[in-house]
């Protein structure tokens, strides 16, 4: 996930619940304050009525023109020990003028005449729906809250990808450079100091990488060369001894095996070589390479090398593989895959090649359990030995894959080794 859509999300959420508690807020203020109005307006209505009442003088009509409406009822000293003397709460009355119901507000005080009598003083006033006001509310809140909070979202977007500019070119210009090859100067002016101290930075330890990547490949091409060297020297003088008639056939045995060390060593010196070229990018030549066509040219010299094991091979084309890579990486990817297939079957034993527009499979039969996926593309393991292999060839397949973005894995499935290259998917 991008950093920018982490930070929208968090953004998002941390608001959300910023505005939600605000609304509530809001809400339980408002309440609040329309409360205390009306209490006191009942409060001076109550006053009134009690004091008439007590000085025996006329009370108001029971249903005035604004719609405030009284009861006076007498009620035993007992009920009035057990009640609050005033309490007040939220119902529904009916207001005889409009001839309906309507949420109200009622005040109740319990009072004492001269006489020691208890009478109970019910006042209610009509005041807001509390149900039509908190939909009111939500959907205000909705409306206008939702719409700020688009609007902060926004605002926090431009903000960051005009602040990040500098970053996002300093990223595009370290992902088009390649280590070996002439790269475009950085061209990244900014004001910003962060900004500047990270393109020191990052030009500083290219040209560090540079020096190293020179020195290795020299130092590679160098040691490989002193070792190829007197390998070959030892190979001819050992080819010109087995000429020797005088020798023993106990004694051309131990030199044969002696040149088969030899022919080892030489074979795991080039892979070892090849590794270390792979792993240092030495490989920065790039074109569209035709996986299919390479798999079809590549599996006819398999099939005569291999004719002996009468091994059935059936190629599944269901579209085209192309991709951007080295010629010489694709070819030491595909033959070893095949090398592989071929090398670790079984004598009149399957292999079935799929290709689609964006992956290969190799599947082989061979020995009849599964490899461990976690090991199989490590250096020098080999699940079964074969006489000759350097256990190097499907590390080297790991190494290309990695370098190229691909994906490789190995799974078992229906008695059959499965080894598949596929595209990695681009992150949005």
């Amino acid at each position: 996930m991008k950093l920018i859509y982490r930070i929208i999300i968090r953004l998002s959420i941390a608001l959300s619940i910023i505005l939600a508690v605000w609304a509530s807020f809001f809400y339980i203020t408002m309440i609040y304050e329309i409360n205390d109005e009306v209490d006191d307006s009942l409060e001076d209505y109550s006053e009134q009525i009690i004091i008439r009442f007590l000085a025996g003088e006329e009370l108001p009509s029971k249903s005035s023109n604004s719609n405030n409406q009284y009861y006076i009822s007498e009620v035993s000293s007992e009920y009035a020990q057990s009640k609050p003397h005033i309490s007040y709460v939220d119902s529904m009355v009916f207001i005889p003028l409009k001839m309906e119901t309507e949420p109200a507000r009622i005040l109740t005080t319990i009072y004492r005449d001269e006489d020691g009598k208890y009478y109970e003083l019910v006042v209610s006033t009509p005041t807001i729906e509390k149900h039509d006001l908190k939909e009111a509310i939500l959907y205000w809140m909705i409306f206008l809250y939702v719409g700020l909070l688009f609007i902060i979202i926004l605002v926090n977007v431009w903000v960051y990808q005009r602040s990040n500019r500098p970053l996002y070119k300093l990223l595009e210009w370290l992902d088009n450079y390649r280590i070996g090859t002439k790269n475009k100067p950085l061209d990244n002016d900014t004001d910003i100091t962060e900004f500047k101290k990270l393109n020191e930075s990052a030009i500083r330890n290219l040209k560090r990488a540079e020096e190293v990547f020179e020195e290795q490949k020299q130092f590679i091409g160098n040691a490989s060369h002193e070792i190829q060297t007197p390998l070959a020297v030892c190979r001819n003088r050992l080819e010109i001894l087995m000429e020797d008639e005088t020798l023993s056939e106990k004694q051309l045995s131990q030199l044969a095996k002696t040149h088969q060390t030899l022919d080892y060593i030489s074979k795991l010196n080039k892979s070892l070589l090849l590794l270390s070229k792979i792993d240092n990018r030495q490989f920065t030549d790039r074109e569209s390479i035709d996986l299919n066509a390479m798999v079809r040219k590549y599996l006819k010299d398999y099939e005569e090398i291999y004719c002996n094991m009468n091994i059935e091979v059936v190629l599944q084309e269901h579209g085209i593989f192309t991709i951007m890579m080295s010629q010489s990486l694709a070819s030491i990817l595909v033959n070893n895959l095949l090398k592989n297939a071929y090398t670790h079957n079984i004598p009149n034993g399957k292999l079935y090649i799929q290709l689609s527009p964006d992956k290969v499979i190799f599947k082989n039969t061979g020995q009849d359990y599964s490899l461990n996926p976690k090991l199989i593309f490590e250096r020098f393991y080999q699940g079964n030995k074969k006489e000759g292999s350097t256990g190097l060839g499907l590390a080297i397949v790991k190494s290309i894959s990695d370098m190229e973005n691909l994906n490789l894995r190995y799974y078992y499935e229906e008695n059959y080794h499965c080894f598949e290259v596929s595209m990695k998917k681009k992150l949005l």
